[in-house]
């Protein structure tokens, strides 16, 4: 599944830390995890966050920043 959220996350052109946690918030269901990347979710960003040190993801065109999550 890593290879899948991996490519998954490419074509949205999302931070792979923003894809994994959807993922997870997802339970790993595909269509779960479209609508919550569509939606946005603050859980899913205090997640991503947690696997990084950087200080700025990416979801789709949106630059996120630590700093505001």
């Amino acid at each position: 599944m890593a290879k899948d959220i991996q490519s998954w996350a490419e074509i949205r052109e999302t931070s792979i830390e923003i894809a994994e946690a959807i993922f997870e918030i997802a339970d790993n269901d595909e269509v779960m995890a479209q609508k919550i990347w569509e939606e946005g979710s603050d859980e899913a960003l205090e997640i991503a966050f947690a696997k990084t040190d950087q200080n700025k993801l990416f979801w789709g065109e949106e630059t996120v920043e630590r700093k505001n999550v």
